[in-house]
């Protein structure tokens, strides 16, 4: 009998294992696909020679990952390659705002009103953000807060909406830059504790950069995975999991997978039907002849640029995607430039590109020429560097992956109490009704991201009932 059985080979599943294995635990991992990965895979989706990844490419919470840091991953191959600028926020004049690492030039982008008020703003956070990460990505109560005066002043600042911590800023490049941050995690602006979404991307930033995964995101997971295998632990792909029954015997089983999966394998009945989904993406991935022919500077130096331009457009394109059911006819843009960092990922000279709107959870439209116009906007004449493109709607995104209920890439709709508090209310979410069944996917705390951290901390939950049951 094995101690631990893993079903889904995503980072959050990869670390939980790799968590169970270094404590001792005999631990297998069984994944439906024929490769690890989840949303951090890379694949030639266009042409050949030109490397995608088909989900997360640019990785600030994996970068800064209390779990990812912990392991010796440089060893199996994890190298994180950094662009000039984390990332850049273009304006219809011409200009653009700035994440920089340096808050100074951070702050400077947004102009003399507001650099003041952005410096108040993460400069108290930023000197203790190593500790501030650990305690605010193992909450719920996986561990005590190591520094809880800083935790609950980050509380204090962080859980009203994005909206009011936005008044603080005066003019519109500063609040355009935040609201674009708010939005990576697909959430209205006005929802709870969005504010603390935008400080934590804009710490990251500052802290260690905004990343990609030298070769691509899939180095992560292999990464995870080969070090997995040195610990002893068995990862077993095109292994599709229906029941627990198809399982090996072992005394925990470790899910990283959406809640609807782990009721129906688990035969778990209605336990999570209130659970919510949220709304979707709609990505194109581009090999492109030349760089991105951006109008200002600054997004030609930036790894991720963020496309609004200002925060009333992100917010209604949100509105639109989250709460009218619609897709936005002027989206806004989350893009990735990989090539900018890693060359690697095209041939000599081209580069790789991606960009995604939000739309609503089961739209089967195409967004295309508007993914493309608004491109264009900052960067004319970007449609003629196109050398091929490759597009993926909600359909797409939950047949290649199960976990996105309805394309919803967050694996949960991150609004609400439900940002912060899933998969249901209780002070140990990383546990089901099922005694030896556990969840660890973005379902659980802290939610989306390639960071492992709900991995780290479901597998906590594991590792302290088989001692107890030893």
């Amino acid at each position: 009998m094995l101690d631990a059985v893993v079903v889904g080979a995503g980072p959050n599943g990869l670390t939980a294992a790799v968590e169970l294995a270094r404590r001792g635990f005999s631990v297998a991992v069984f994944e439906a696909r024929d490769t690890v990965g989840g949303g951090a895979r890379t694949e030639e989706l266009t042409l050949p020679g030109f490397r995608h990844d088909p989900c997360s490419a640019a990785h600030p919470l994996g970068v800064n990952s209390p779990a990812f840091r912990a392991l010796p991953l440089d060893r199996y191959g994890l190298e994180w390659a950094h662009a000039p600028l984390p990332m850049a926020h273009p304006f219809d004049d011409g200009t653009a705002a700035v994440l920089s690492r340096s808050v100074a030039e951070t702050a400077a982008s947004f102009g003399p009103r507001d650099a003041g008020a952005y410096r108040r703003l993460v400069t108290p956070f930023l000197s203790r953000w190593d500790t501030l990460a650990k305690d605010f990505m193992s909450l719920p109560l996986t561990a005590l807060p190591r520094d809880p005066v800083t935790l609950a002043r980050f509380g204090l600042t962080g859980l009203p909406p994005a909206t009011w911590l936005m008044r603080r800023f005066r003019d519109e490049r500063a609040r355009a830059l935040f609201a674009g941050l708010v939005a990576h995690v697909i959430a209205p602006l006005d929802g709870f504790a969005t504010g603390a979404v935008g400080l934590v991307f804009a710490l990251a930033a500052h802290a260690r950069g905004w990343p990609v995964a030298r070769g691509g995101s899939q180095s992560i997971s292999d990464a995870l995975a080969a070090y997995l295998k040195d610990l002893g632990g068995a990862v077993h792909t095109d292994f599709e999991v229906k029941r627990l029954d198809d399982l090996p015997p072992a005394r925990a089983y470790v899910f990283d997978t959406s809640p609807a999966a782990v009721a129906r394998i688990a035969g778990l009945g209605r336990c999570y039907d209130h659970y919510r989904y949220g709304a979707s993406v709609f990505k194109v991935d581009y090999a492109l002849d030349g760089p991105v022919p951006w109008t200002a500077e600054e997004p030609r130096r930036a790894g991720t640029v963020q496309i609004g331009p200002h925060a009333g457009d992100i917010d209604r394109a949100l509105r639109a995607a989250s709460r009218e059911g619609r897709a936005p006819e002027h989206p806004f843009l989350i893009t990735v430039q990989p090539t900018l960092a890693d060359p690697s990922r095209a041939p000599e000279g081209k580069h790789t590109f991606w960009a995604y709107g939000h739309v609503p959870g089961g739209w089967d439209g195409d967004l295309t020429d508007a993914v493309e116009r608004q491109v264009e906007r900052f960067a004319p004449g970007f449609r003629d560097r196109v050398l091929a493109r490759a597009v993926a709607g909600p359909p797409q995104f939950a047949a290649r992956n199960a976990n996105y209920v309805g394309g919803d890439i967050a694996c949960g709709a991150a609004s609400g109490l439900q940002l912060m508090l899933r998969p249901r209310l209780s002070l140990r979410p990383y546990s089901t009704p099922h005694p030896a069944v556990y969840l660890c996917s973005s379902a659980t705390p802290p939610g989306p991201g390639v960071h492992g951290m709900s991995g780290h901390n479901a597998a906590k939950a594991v590792w302290r009932r088989l001692r107890q049951t030893t």
